[in-house]
């Protein structure tokens, strides 16, 4: 019990994981005055109601200890999306560890409730306590109380259908690069040294964004790729999945994407990740949203020179990035139309990374766990795919786009990370894309309209989903209402959750269809405090 309350204050507190054995002897100090388990024993023995909290207190503490911050979407959506091929060995040979030990936590108590009648009378007010102030129970409850509130469809009356009202005449190849985790936070130098200098470099000759923050709802691999793409967050399907048990079978069937609307133009599309497409509907995703080619560790890893190059989750980048060339090569010299290829890497990958043989060779020796050494060589071989296209001449009237997925998990340089606001990384290269910065406040969401007007596309309002072209003038939401009233809204927010989870629904509980078609802007409580633009 000392080790586990030790070991809770230390996570908690963000305190260096030896002070719980000080926390532990503190502990047996007061057992030891106490004389607990010594005294008169209960006149009759039951299984202590506290058990359950404690259990719940112990899940908590093992998602922050892996991942910083606990999202209970992103857990909901793992759940229901599938988690085959998933490669965290490490987290789950700490989750045997966690739970073998929360037996013998919950023995412990249960023994001294047993033995001791001033635990046993003090346990139910216990209970009530560790319920009350579980962080879990907490956002459930937030959640719940907001959607009683609420109307739940204050981000769905913001959403807007991504109209496309003119296509370019000349239009642009698009190569998109999601660098797992590596967030424009790094390019903070008195932090982190030159880890982010091959980012910094490329941006030299891009169209640089500062200030891409991350709302809730976007802060996983899928989630910020949906925010990035479709221009919303990803609300877990929940009780609208038909089919509770099975893996989802579509993933956001009722929002047009990035991938629907250049298919509709004409666009050939592959998407390439050394990981599994299985995991979390990332190959769903793509094969129902415009993709042509999907390319996963599965289809991959044979075509390796050496099929055992890989990691947990599958293959390193500097492989992935053979195979986006050869694809890339492949799309031009068919020359049957503009192409389109999104690539996914893995090196920044939380909470060590997985630096590729090539980056050990040239940064020398990996001590398994420096974060920073991940993300040096992300950034580095990232540069070297780009310069390896361009001297090709495969990046020939081509918008390259360079963003992060999601701010990073727990990691080595978790303190160092969070002592200030985080942002994303979000860039744009192409030949018709100035090379500046430009400071705005902004999310995920707005990279979709974005990215379409910089492939020379005109949009309706400069809109796409909840997003905002930040190549306009418009207002982003984050620069209307701020991130703290977006994350409240959508904890109350159910009627966008139903449009893009359209179709899903179980049998049975369709809602009657709407007398009056016509879209309302705002409700009168909105308009009070944040007036909806006007073309809504």
């Amino acid at each position: 019990m000392g080790l586990w309350l030790g070991h809770a204050i230390a996570s908690m507190a963000l305190l260096p994981i030896w002070l719980m054995f000080p926390i532990a002897a503190a502990w047996l100090w007061l057992g030891r005055q106490f004389r607990w388990g010594a005294a008169t024993p209960p006149a009759q023995r039951h299984w202590p109601w506290s058990l359950f909290p404690i259990a719940l207190w112990g899940l908590y503490i093992y998602l922050a200890d892996s991942f910083g911050e606990v999202d209970l979407g992103a857990l909901f959506f793992h759940l229901q999306a599938g988690m085959q091929g998933h490669g965290g060995v490490d987290r789950s040979l700490a989750a045997i560890g966690y739970t073998l030990s929360m037996v013998a936590l919950l023995a412990s108590f249960t023994w001294l409730t047993h033995h001791d009648g001033r635990w046993q009378r003090i346990e139910h007010f216990l209970a009530l306590v560790l319920l009350a102030s579980n962080p879990l129970l907490y956002g459930v409850s937030q959640r719940g109380a907001a959607i009683v509130i609420d109307d739940g469809a204050w981000f769905d009356r913001q959403y807007v259908e991504p109209v496309v009202l003119e296509a370019p005449s000349s239009p642009p190849n698009l190569l998109i690069l999601y660098l797992e985790s590596i967030e424009r936070t790094y390019a903070d130098r008195e932090r982190f040294g030159d880890v982010y200098a091959d980012l910094e470099a490329i941006g030299e000759e891009a169209l640089v964004f500062e200030g891409v923050k991350q709302i809730d709802n976007t802060g996983w691999t899928m989630a910020g790729m949906i925010a990035s793409q479709c221009g919303t967050p990803l609300m877990p399907a929940g009780l609208l999945h038909d089919s509770q048990l099975e893996p989802l079978e579509q993933v956001v069937p009722g929002a047009d994407c990035l991938g629907d609307i250049l298919s509709s133009h004409g666009y050939r599309l592959s998407y390439l990740g050394g990981a599994s497409t299985d995991f979390a509907g990332k190959g769903v995703f793509y094969e129902d949203h415009g993709f042509d080619r999907i390319l996963g560790r599965q289809q991959l890893q044979p075509r390796l020179e050496d099929p055992d190059y890989v990691n947990n989750w599958g293959l390193y980048d500097d492989s992935l990035y053979d195979f986006t060339v050869e694809e890339i090569r492949r799309l031009d010299d068919e020359a049957d139309g503009p192409w389109g290829v999104v690539a996914l890497s893995i090196s920044g990958h939380a909470p060590n990374g997985y630096p590729a043989q090539r980056c050990r060779e040239r940064q020398g020796e990996f001590d398994g766990r420096d974060i920073l050494y991940s993300v040096e060589c992300s950034a580095w071989l990232t540069r070297q795919l780009l310069e390896r296209l361009d001297g090709e001449g495969l990046l020939d009237n081509t918008l390259v786009v360079v963003t992060s997925d999601h701010l990073t998990m727990r990691v080595s340089a978790w303190e160092d990370l969070i002592e200030t606001e985080r942002e994303n990384t979000f860039m744009l290269l192409g030949p018709y894309v100035p090379a500046e910065r430009r400071e705005r406040d902004a999310s995920m969401m707005d990279v979709f309209p974005t990215v379409l007007e910089a492939m020379g596309f005109t949009i309706d309002w400069h809109r796409a989903g909840l997003g905002v072209s930040l190549l306009s003038d418009e207002p982003t939401l984050v620069e209307e209402h701020g991130l703290e009233t977006l994350n409240e809204r959508m904890r109350g927010e159910t009627a966008l959750q139903e449009r893009l989870w359209d179709g899903l629904a179980p049998k049975g509980a369709e809602k009657a269809p709407d007398p009056s078609p016509e879209q309302v802007v705002e409700t009168p409580e909105d308009m009070a405090d944040d007036p909806a633009p006007d073309m809504q």
